[in-house]
């Protein structure tokens, strides 16, 4: 995947798992996604999510279960 459009993939998974209009299902498979991406940037979205006050907390730390994983995995 070439670098904008996984940034543009990012930041759509980004809005979606910030979206609290959308339902918990399609927010915690975006977050999903996020961890399967991998990327030091995907990392960084996580990251930014998992200190998002405005979040639930069960997802502010499913985000941040996803980016330790990345961290673990090495990637």
């Amino acid at each position: 995947m070439k670098s904008e459009q996984q940034s543009e993939e990012l930041k759509k998974l980004a809005a979606i798992v910030s979206d609290l209009g959308l339902l918990v299902d399609l927010r915690t498979k975006a977050t999903e996604l996020l961890g399967n991406i991998g990327t030091h940037e995907a990392l960084l979205v996580l990251l930014e999510l998992a200190g998002n006050d405005h979040l639930p907390v069960e997802e502010r730390d499913r985000a941040l279960k996803k980016a330790r994983e990345i961290i673990k995995s090495g990637r």
